[in-house]
């Protein structure tokens, strides 16, 4: 047996290898043999192929009209039923996955069935010389014949529709984003017009509120009056005005440092949407005078102000500002003195435009 570790030219010494002159036992197969398809062999079916592919992207074309149609022939008005909201939903959603789904099922069909499924490799060099230029063109060029759009008008007329009206629901949907709200959000219907004070109504018949009406541990959903009256926005400002108004006894509130005439007799009133995500604050637990909103429990302490004491809202309730007039009904003195509902962009500086 040899030495292996003499370090001599015939034993290098470290592991000695055998088989160095055989011939590899694995060889690399190659690609596998092509296969034609029934497309590359019969024009029949090919011409077939086409046809199915066309008709996937003219249903891409047909869902995006769907939308179309149903976005903008559908009314939503304020009387709108919650019928016809489902039906436009329906006829949206489905626009949507016809326009997208053509698409997507069109190309993949006409990649798998008509354009060239043949395996090639070659060796990839870093493009140099315009002669390396000019062969890269050349690909290009290559692949766009291999796929046959040039030759095949029916799926290039079709594939340029359905791509071309595709867009269009998105823009749409845009477009019904609206202008900005700007300082909309700062102000409600609650401030007063001129030297008239707005009185608290009931929630939705708009009937006037007297302070005798409010009897201690009671609650009304509440609105600013001529809200009612309204033709158009009233849903938006209704949104942003909605009050809950309560009585509690007067020793049990803490009114902080200027706030102290807010209230009348132990009564208060409180934005009643939520400062997380807007949801309705409409549950109120007399025996704790705690508000709770049922979105995702944002508890509210009425005795300190609205504070948070449980849930994810960062910001106590708004509470606006109340009176009695001469005849005895609550009055709101002054609009809200910070923006209502959950927190956005220009929160800060359109709560400092109120207290300007």
């Amino acid at each position: 047996m040899g030495n292996h570790s003499d370090g001599s030219p015939n034993h290098s010494g470290t592991v000695a290898t055998a088989g160095q002159n055989e011939v590899e036992k694995f060889q690399d197969p190659g690609l596998p043999p092509h296969r034609l398809r029934l497309a590359d062999t019969d024009p029949v079916a090919a011409k077939r192929a086409e046809r199915q592919v066309a008709i996937l992207f003219g249903t891409s074309v047909i869902g995006t009209l769907v939308f179309l149609v149903a976005y903008f022939a559908i009314d939503l008005g304020d009387d709108t039923s919650i019928a016809t909201i489902r039906t436009q939903n329906l006829l949206l959603g489905l626009g949507t996955a016809f326009a997208m789904l053509g698409i997507g099922t069109g190309i993949v069909h006409w990649a798998k069935a008509l354009m060239p499924d043949h395996e090639v490799s070659e060796e990839r060099h870093a493009i140099r010389t315009e002669e390396d230029r000019q062969a890269a063109v050349r690909i290009v060029d290559d692949i766009v014949d291999e796929t046959g759009i040039k030759r095949r008008p029916l799926i290039r007329n079709t594939l340029l529709g359905a791509v071309a009206l595709a867009p269009l629901p998105a823009l749409a949907i845009f477009g019904d984003l609206g202008p900005r709200p700007d300082k909309a959000l700062a102000h409600t219907m609650w401030a007063p017009e001129g030297d008239k004070l707005k009185r608290l109504t009931r929630d939705p018949d708009g009937t006037p509120i007297k302070a005798s009406d409010v009897t201690i541990g009671s609650a009304f959903h509440v609105i600013p009056e001529g809200l009612n009256e309204l033709h158009e926005g009233k849903l938006n400002e209704k949104a942003k005005a909605v009050v809950l108004l309560m009585r509690l006894d007067p020793d049990s509130l803490n009114p902080s440092e200027g706030r102290e005439n807010w209230s009348y007799n132990g009564i208060v009133a409180y934005s009643k949407i939520c400062t997380h995500v807007g949801c309705p604050v409409a549950l109120y637990e007399q025996q704790t005078h705690h508000l709770l909103c049922p979105c995702h429990q944002s508890t509210f302490d009425l005795t300190q102000e609205c504070k948070v004491i449980f849930g994810p809202a960062s910001r106590p309730l708004p509470q606006l500002p109340i009176a009695v007039d001469a005849e005895g009904y609550l009055v709101a003195t002054s609009d809200f003195r910070e923006p209502v509902g959950p927190s956005y962009w220009e929160r800060d500086e359109h709560e400092r435009l109120i207290n300007s």
